[in-house]
């Protein structure tokens, strides 16, 4: 099932996209998407629901981040090839973890503002899971048991902030970190492991890429990532980004005032965010 949050920020109500790409509400069967209810027995229920006897929601409303309060916000850097190398990177021999601030999640067509001091601010179009079961050092072949769905994140990235003012990344990647429109259920994507990514600037073609050509998959980083931490319910990881990105290019194209990005994933959805200086 297509999931959303629709609504004015802070005020936002569960909905579906039904098969006729109509909203049907869902918040009399699930008050929101979170921690609390990003599990399994969600799960069940969803599979039971018949959304054509739902009401109908008209489809001019805001959408939300698809998750709201996030447990923890992770993220996976250089995990494609073609981005390792043109970032000058050697190939990670193990997934390289970082966070991005929970508080920085917005919706997916929300304009993202940039900070006054934010001169090389990027673009990173990736495919986050989420999770749905508490595990820890969890086999990698029972990774999906622990997954709720998937959804798109830009991970937005003030390079001079990230490289230039010492400490870990964090720093750097916690400006913005659209998610959405959709949270999908793990059940409605028959291979996570080849679905196409996109991203545009300004209508010019920036990166292109294929999950398959990730250099961890999805249940390697589950795995992998639990060895270190308990991972909960509510949890995203963004699991890195193809080539492409602004920093990549022999003259940075960062983004400006007035920039209009285009994202999309397959299955997944669209995202449509407006650049606007910080005043």
């Amino acid at each position: 099932m297509k999931l959303l949050r629709v609504g004015d920020p802070n005020q936002e109500t569960v909905a579906a996209l039904d098969k006729n790409n109509k909203l049907r509400d869902l918040s009399n069967q699930i008050n929101d998407l979170n921690p609390k209810t990003l599990n399994e027995n969600t799960l069940k229920k969803l599979k039971q629901i018949d959304l054509s006897k739902l009401k109908e929601i008209d489809d001019d409303k805001r959408i939300g981040s698809c998750i709201s309060n996030p447990v923890d916000f992770l993220a996976i850097g250089l995990n494609y090839k073609a981005h390792a190398e043109g970032t000058n990177s050697k190939l990670p021999s193990e997934p390289i973890l970082f966070n991005k601030s929970s508080g920085c999640i917005q919706g997916p067509n929300d304009a993202i503002i940039k900070p006054k001091t934010a001169n090389k601010m990027d673009y990173e179009v990736e495919v986050a899971l989420v999770i749905g079961k508490e595990g820890k050092n969890i086999p990698e072949d029972k990774a999906q048991d622990h997954v709720f769905g998937y959804c798109i994140v830009n991970d937005i990235s003030e390079r001079s902030w990230q490289k230039e003012r010492g400490g870990q990344w964090v720093k750097g990647k916690s400006i913005a970190g659209p998610c959405g429109p959709f949270l999908v259920t793990k059940d409605e994507i028959k291979n996570i492991n080849n679905i196409k990514l996109s991203l545009d600037v300004n209508g010019e073609r920036r990166q292109t890429g294929n999950t398959e050509r990730m250099i961890f998959s999805f249940d390697f980083l589950i795995s992998h990532i639990s060895q270190f931490m308990t991972l909960y319910p509510g949890t995203i990881i963004t699991t890195g980004t193809p080539a492409g990105t602004a920093m990549e290019m022999t003259e940075p194209k960062f983004l400006q005032n007035g920039d209009k990005l285009n994202l999309k994933v397959d299955f997944l959805g669209e995202q449509n965010q407006l650049i606007i200086e910080q005043n």
